[in-house]
């Protein structure tokens, strides 16, 4: 088969990785993989992988350079004559709406996120086939848009299983960082991602905060990027977090090795709190190392953590429950994580999902 996907651009988030990790499993299934994005940091990533990608704007939201746009995309697609088109947000799939026309080629749209629900977004329904991540999705789709539900299927997000495996970490790294950050002896317990408002980084704070009072070995690792607009509401982590302690918290920025980082870990914290995880990337990648999770229940964590075997579950936002449910998992024995990762959430169950899609569409 010869796919093409398209997304906005090639810089770092789940969706980005995700399109990179798919074109490269396509390739090694012996198919033709094709990225049209408007570039980014991962473009390079896909042709290393022996996948081909295509620069052209399927980003820019003007309406005024719209229409010589969709008839350059139009050219492209005439020319590279796919047998699927997959498109994964919605300035690509409005493209696509208007590019394929004519041509008879099978459309696929994924729903990634809790898109705010006017007309705009109701274009990720206008595939032939509509995929989804999670239960959370499916339901928001159903509740907000009238449409063919017949054409939904479930595709949830995969953890590339070879790269989160316990027995190739990078032990070097792992002992330099402790070093680094003084983290020899403690018990840690980390929150990795993007540092944002809906993240869940202050009840993150205040219920590690309560632990480490009653517990002085206990520390809270931040991990994660801060955006420039962002700026004042780090400093306020930092103000509150120091309220505790010099030696209470250690804030890393952002960093490239998180397998290493899960693993060091003793508790991983997903805390989103004003909106939920589309799927939960950082649980899922955590439990593939053997490392509880405890995570704010909503969202796509309700898919992937069964509690109380693999994870546990608080009501988000509310830092006394997370602080409650922190004490009990310090001292829970949980299941393998990583074979329930492996069952139902790893990359090759993706793939095969995602190929049955399209291969459903093909006949």
């Amino acid at each position: 088969m010869k796919i093409v996907q398209l997304l906005p651009e090639l810089n770092q988030g789940g969706v980005e990785r995700g399109t990179v990790e798919l074109s490269r499993e396509l390739v090694k299934r012996g198919h033709q993989s094709i990225v049209i994005s408007a570039g980014g940091k991962l473009a390079r990533q896909i042709t290393a992988d022996g996948g081909e990608h295509i620069t052209h704007d399927v980003c820019s939201k003007n309406p005024l350079t719209a229409l010589p746009r969709i008839l350059k995309l139009k050219k492209i697609l005439r020319r590279l004559s796919p047998d699927i088109v997959h498109a994964r947000s919605r300035v690509p799939a409005w493209m696509c709406v208007f590019a394929l026309k004519g041509l008879d080629i099978p459309f696929v749209t994924t729903v990634h996120g809790f898109n705010s629900v006017n007309c705009y977004s109701r274009v990720m329904l206008r595939g032939e086939r509509v995929i989804y991540g999670s239960t959370s999705i499916k339901e928001y789709v159903l509740e907000n848009y009238h449409f063919d539900s017949s054409k939904l299927r479930y595709v949830p997000r995969g953890i590339d299983m070879e790269y989160f495996d316990p027995a190739k970490l990078n032990h070097k790294f792992i002992d330099s960082f402790k070093e680094e950050h003084s983290l020899n002896g403690r018990y840690i317990i980390s929150i990795v991602g993007r540092i944002t408002g809906w993240k869940g980084h202050p009840d993150f704070i205040q219920a590690v905060g309560r632990i480490h009072q009653e517990n002085p070995n206990v520390l809270g690792l931040i991990v994660g990027r801060t955006a420039d607009n962002k700026t004042e509401y780090y400093d306020q982590l930092k103000q509150q977090a120091a309220a505790f302690g010099d030696d209470a918290f250690c804030f890393t920025g952002p960093q490239s090795q998180v397998r290493e980082i899960y693993s060091l870990s003793n508790i991983v914290i997903s805390a989103a709190s004003t909106k939920p995880e589309t799927f939960g990337r950082i649980a899922a990648e955590a439990m593939s190392m053997n490392t509880p999770v405890v995570a704010s229940s909503h969202g796509g964590s309700l898919d992937i953590i069964k509690e109380p075997e693999a994870g546990m579950f608080y009501p988000p936002g509310n830092s006394d429950q997370l602080y409650k449910k922190i004490k009990l998992a310090m001292n829970h024995k949980f299941g393998d994580m990583r074979k329930h990762i492996n069952d139902h959430f790893s990359l090759d169950i993706m793939v095969e999902k995602e190929l049955a899609v399209y291969k459903e569409l093909l006949g």
